[in-house]
């Protein structure tokens, strides 16, 4: 993000690059704060106008302090205009109850410092008589073109804002009344004086994370356990990773193997599991190195609760595969696994045959594996039928997804496919909200590329790979 002023609690952002066909908002937060902006506005062209400016780049550096953010947003003809969204600030009380929630759930705190709303904050404060995201009406707007309700401005202005919080939920916070650093500040005093009262806040009352707040039995303060750690011996060293994984055993030996019992294939399997242990191991000394980390095959959350398909987290291609190898597969997908690490021929065909495919749909099948893992094998091979309710959320985010001058003409053939009249292109969707891109390749689709929450940038994708990206 690109913040570049930091004074007590103001902040300032340089003014944000055109977002030409991607979303403005991936995740719950970010799409929370648009939709109090959509449902409070009452007239949609201004909110359409507006989406216009902000992808063109027109919204200038935005200024974000308590109750308020700021930012000049220009015309097409060069007009510019200081436009203002005015944000309920929180009460001293108000932010006393706040911080009570908060440091009485250290996952709270960590999910902040990783630029995370907690969803469990959000419902605690909700339920304590705090609404932490705006809803309706709670997006005020003033502007110098002097409209009464939001104009394209002040909405141009708002879905820049939405990406400041997707990047940083803490622009939230001081927009209700308190900077990052004066927050942290106050949680860390808070903090210590818990635990200076035993895990009891000030006015004596046990914190809901101690034995006592939940009915449990007394607990230990930490300054005791801080006190006696000279008398727990010190954890051994980590073990150190070799640089690559061990080699197999050889198989190949003069006894004769058990009827059924391959020692190749099995030295193939064997090898196969020596490089994932390597890997899972490599990842888990990296997150025990650094403070906070998270492992190179790990997703990041992010459910969404905006109707439409199951929300999940978004992942890279490479770690999506990773991650879907630390679950369960079916046989038939493993064996597309296995078969996309590139073994001898001889295993690839039996893989093919073992897992009942042709050569050509264990092709697509690596293929899709190598975009997705699982998920994306799912999308090739399984097709799914939407409800009512999911085929609205999609039809909504195809509509939305680009301008009307900039919109595709999409025919839906059956389930969860739309297909691109005039081009061998075809947007699929999965079931976890994603959009997979698909060309013609023949007489068969084949995956051009990783998913994406935005069906535009999926749909370039496919576009961009052209006859090659479906050929592989």
């Amino acid at each position: 993000m690109s913040g570049y002023g930091h004074e007590g609690d103001e902040r300032t952002f340089a003014a944000l690059p055109p977002a030409r066909g991607a979303a403005f908002a991936r995740t719950w937060w970010g799409l929370s704060w648009l939709k109090a902006l959509e449902d409070t506005a009452l007239d949609g062209q201004q909110l359409k106008a507006g989406r216009r400016h902000a992808r063109a780049g027109a919204v200038g550096a935005v200024s974000v302090r308590p109750g308020r953010i700021t930012a000049v947003v220009k015309d097409r003809d060069g007009t510019a205009y200081r436009s203002d969204v005015l944000v309920r600030e929180f009460s001293a009380e108000e932010w006393e109850r706040l911080l009570d929630l908060a440091v009485d759930s250290a996952g709270h705190i960590a999910a902040l410092l990783d630029r995370e709303m907690p969803p469990h904050l959000v419902e605690d404060a909700a339920a304590a008589g705090l609404e932490l995201l705006p809803g309706i009406g709670d997006l005020e707007p003033e502007c110098g073109c002097e409209a009464w309700d939001h104009c394209p401005h002040t909405s141009a202005l708002c879905y820049q804002v939405a990406r400041l919080l997707d990047e940083d939920p803490f622009v939230l916070l001081l927009m209700r009344g308190r900077g990052e650093p004066t927050l942290l500040d106050q949680l860390q005093a808070r903090s210590a004086s818990r635990a200076a009262h035993g895990g009891r806040g000030a006015d004596g009352a046990p914190g809901a994370d101690t034995a006592e707040g939940t009915g449990g039995m007394p607990g230990v303060s930490a300054e005791e356990a801080y006190a006696a750690g000279f008398l727990v011996p010190s954890l051994p060293a980590p073990p150190v990773a070799g640089d690559a994984p061990g080699r197999s055993p050889s198989l190949d030996t003069e006894t004769e193997p058990e009827p059924g019992v391959d020692p190749a294939a099995l030295e193939f399997l064997a090898s196969d599991a020596a490089v994932r242990a390597h890997r899972m191991l490599v990842e888990a000394l990296a997150v025990g190195a650094s403070a906070g980390g998270t492992s190179a095959g790990g997703t990041s959350g992010g459910a969404s609760g905006h109707g439409g398909p199951t929300a999940r987290s978004t992942a890279s291609p490479v770690a999506a595969a990773a991650a879907a190898t630390a679950t369960a597969l079916t046989v038939a997908q493993d064996a597309v696994r296995l078969a996309a690490g590139s073994p001898v021929p001889w295993i690839t065909a039996r893989l093919t045959s073992g897992s009942g495919r042709t050569r050509a749909e264990m092709d697509l099948a690596t293929r899709a594996w190598g975009f997705g893992g699982a998920a994306a094998l799912a999308v090739l091979e399984e097709e799914w039928t939407p409800d009512a309710e999911a085929l609205v959320w999609a039809g909504n985010r195809l509509t939305e997804a680009w301008e009307d001058d900039e919109r595709p003409a999409l025919r839906r053939s059956g389930g969860a496919r739309w297909t691109v009249v005039g081009a061998e292109a075809q947007l699929r969707l999965g079931e976890d909200g994603r959009w997979w891109p698909y060309l013609k390749a023949g007489a068969r689709w084949s995956p051009a590329g990783p998913a994406d929450r935005d069906p535009a940038t999926a749909l370039a994708t496919a576009l961009s790979a052209g006859p090659t990206g479906a050929d592989g």
